[in-house]
């Protein structure tokens, strides 16, 4: 400890050494710098993308000005008019304060001004927000992150302005706002503040960046490095309300660049908030880029922010949304302002790579700074190339070896698979340890839920999350994956799984014919091995890719295991007969059961199962290796829901009881249907035989049959993922032999 705040002080005495010779900074230089607006000015009306961007900013922020500067008394939650107001403010503000850069137009500085001078009158005497339901209320808003929103976006505002203001004026706003709003932010909100999620790294933010406006070494350090003594109990607290042991306590926006990220860019709470996060992790870097180049923030583990880009990226599916991984609201993309933020940095000061580009194009926007400029520029001049996604494994950890995702793409997105085996991704995380979604093009065919939340939705819990989110979309159950004895994995306990994850056993995309992803699960059920395998195989004989699914249990003792998939669609059919409840009864009273209606049970009649469903014009048929004992249930979410929180949504589980098993699954997509023309092409299934040939500690091997009675074969090498291990087995009288952790033929 003391050695840490040494090195520290030491720290802090250099840069402050280096501080007083640097001469007073102009401005702007945060994000748009003075020769960036000169590039800007001379390039007026020459960049299409550019200048309509321009106009559509110079529109919205005009209609803003003519309707006069509202800076209510904050009350609301995030559904509601003053949070609205507030946030609508600091965004215009900001961008206010570009035009009056890039046009030299006194009438944005004024308004900027103004806004800024009201805000100063009201923020001295501003007591808590009223609203108490978050662990760090804020004044402006119910909590302290979108307070930090706020001054992230004033920052660049002020900065803007800043020669235009009088000195007096500067004096005003530094004393009487900046600086108390960001020791209120920080010093006066430590658990918010010094912590590693997504909420502290707005906060570190938000403080460096007015920092670095008011040349105030005190406040960087504070960002980068967070506070030092900090109040809280031995090591802070954590997202249950316990303490963090000392050594785990980590703070400050390094330690948030550090902790979230593996060296892949992934992000550990997942797309959706790697996405919200992007936007101060980007826009502090690049501000210390240009202020600060010595500390090179913006380089930080081996350039992981413009990695992260990529990462992002390469997590949606082929209309450009998000994969909904832990807490992550479905429809989220890539045309939201915080990506055309990180696509423009990232094109700019990265490789200049044109395939982000086209991702530009399609965001039809762009930043009004140096990178948006320069982007597009390189539009214009017909340098982007398709942005095309291919099959990519992402690990998760500090040092990428916490788990991870893979995503598995066949064909131009015809079919995508995105396999969870990752970390627990902090406060957002979900017990879906190897849970995976399946998609279409931009279709899903078996989904992961997402959240519980109606984000800025007043009517629905003031637009924050519901307890459904805890309830069910967290659960197990909710996931497609192995639940057992209907518990979840870990207990629930975000304490015991934050020490936890799976691991990778291999991931192989090298093949056109056949992918293969498989990772394994030992601490989600204490004396229980979970091994999954999924493969996207393409064959001759099939009108489209499939997904095969092997999901290899051992356990110490007899258990019920319930192995749900999540389809969306319409029932078509199923090989077996079903018995419909007259009254719909919840499945379960807890863990997510206590949602879930059961509106059919039935048993197998053959060795396999099979059900289909007709889900966006298309038909799927699930077959699955049927054992006698199983028995099969049809559910639908929203039991224990009065106030409608959750979607309708269904679901079809297989339960067995046993010991050790394997469940065996192939998801194939076929056919068609128009309700124009009416025409049902090829809605049946064309696997006659889906059967475990070989399951032992060595091998498990799985064949296939066509209705033709054409068959395909694939053995997975239980204990030895090497590439270069060679292997050698009979199956039915027949010897194989091949190398490496599979084979498939």
């Amino acid at each position: 400890m003391y050695v840490k705040k040494i090195t520290k002080l030491i720290l802090i005495v250099a840069t402050l050494a280096i501080s007083i010779v640097v001469q007073a900074q102009e401005h702007p230089n945060l994000i748009l710098t003075k020769d960036g607006v000169e590039k800007i000015r001379k390039n007026l009306g020459k960049v299409p993308l550019f200048d309509a961007t321009v106009e559509s900013v110079k529109k919205t922020v005009d209609k803003e000005i003519a309707a006069g500067i509202d800076t209510p008394i904050p009350k609301d939650f995030s559904g509601g008019y003053t949070h609205y107001r507030h946030k609508q403010n600091f965004i215009i503000a900001q961008k206010a304060g570009v035009l009056y850069q890039i046009l030299e137009d006194d009438k944005y500085a004024i308004y900027v001004r103004d806004m800024l001078l009201q805000y100063e009158a009201m923020y001295k005497d501003l007591p808590l927000h009223p609203q108490e339901r978050s662990y760090a209320r804020g004044k402006l808003f119910w909590q302290s992150l979108n307070d930090s929103n706020w001054l992230v976006y004033m920052s660049q505002a002020y900065d803007t302005v800043y020669n235009f203001l009088t000195e007096e004026q500067r004096e005003k706003l530094e004393n009487n706002l900046f600086r108390p709003f960001a020791d209120f932010i920080s010093l006066e909100n430590p658990a918010f503040y010094n912590r590693v999620h997504n909420h502290s790294t707005w906060g570190n933010a938000a403080v460096g960046m007015i920092g670095l406006v008011m040349e105030d070494e005190e406040l960087i350090q504070r960002a980068l490095y967070g506070i030092e003594d900090d109040g809280l109990p031995i090591g802070g607290i954590d997202n249950d309300g316990g303490t963090i042991k000392v050594e785990d306590q980590k703070k400050g926006f390094l330690a948030n660049l550090d902790d979230p990220f593996s060296p892949d860019g992934y992000y550990t709470e997942g797309p959706y908030y790697q996405r919200y996060a992007m936007y101060p992790f980007l826009i502090f870097a690049l501000a210390m880029e240009n202020v600060r180049p010595d500390l090179k923030v913006l380089q930080h583990k081996d350039n992981v922010l413009l990695k992260g880009v990529d990462a992002l990226l390469n997590l949606s599916d082929a209309d450009g949304e998000f994969f909904p991984l832990n807490d992550g609201q479905k429809g989220m993309s890539y045309y939201t302002a915080s990506l055309v933020t990180a696509v423009d940095i990232a094109y700019h000061y990265g490789d200049q790579d044109p395939k982000l580009l086209s991702v530009a194009e399609k965001q039809n926007q762009v930043l009004l700074d140096q990178s948006g400029l320069d982007v597009a520029i390189a539009i214009r001049d017909g340098k982007a190339k398709p942005f095309t996604k291919t099959s990519v494994n992402l690990s998760d950890g500090i040092n990428g070896k916490q788990g991870g995702v893979g995503v598995l793409r066949y064909g131009n997105e015809d079919l995508t698979l995105v396999f969870k085996y990752a970390a627990q991704g902090l406060s957002h995380g979900h017990y879906d340890k190897l849970s995976y979604s399946l998609y279409e093009k931009g279709d899903e065919i078996l989904q992961d839920y997402g959240l519980s939340r109606f984000v800025n939705i007043g009517q629905k819990g003031g637009g924050n999350y519901l307890k459904e989110n805890k309830t069910w979309a967290k659960t197990t159950i909710a996931h497609n994956t192995l639940a057992q004895n209907g518990e979840m994995h870990f207990g629930g306990s975000y304490k015991v799984a934050s020490t936890e994850h799976s691991d990778l056993y291999l991931f192989d995309a090298t093949k056109n014919n056949v992918q293969v992803v498989s990772a394994t699960e030992v601490n989600a059920y204490p004396g229980t091995k979970m091994h999954r395998t999924m493969a996207l195989i393409k064959d001759q004989h099939f009108e489209k890719a499939f997904m095969l699914d092997i999901m290899k249990v051992q356990s110490d003792t007899k258990n019920e295991y319930d192995f749900p998939f999540y389809y969306m669609g319409q029932v078509i059919n199923g090989n077996f007969k079903w018995e419909s409840p007259t009254n719909l009864e919840p499945l379960g009273a807890k863990n997510g059961y206590q949602h879930l209606y059961l509106e059919g049970k039935g048993k197998p009649t053959t060795n396999n199962t099979k059900f289909s469903w007709l889900g966006n014009g298309k038909f799927y048929t699930l077959t699955s290796v049927a054992e006698e004992s199983d028995e099969l249930l049809l559910t639908r979410i929203g039991a224990n829901d009065p106030e409608f929180n959750l979607r309708r949504d269904a679901g079809f589980m297989v339960r067995r009881k046993a010991k050790d098993t394997t469940f065996v699954s192939i998801i194939e997509p076929h056919g068609s249907y128009s309700p124009v023309s009416e025409a049902s092409l090829n809605s049946s299934s064309n696997i006659a035989d889906l059967k475990i040939v070989k399951d032992n500690d060595e091998y498990t091997a799985v064949s296939i049959t066509d209705l033709k009675g054409n068959k395909q074969l694939f053995i997975l090498s239980n204990k030895d993922a090497s590439s270069s291990e060679k292997h050698s087995l009979k199956i039915n009288g027949k010897k194989y032999n091949w190398v490496g952790p599979y084979y498939y033929k």
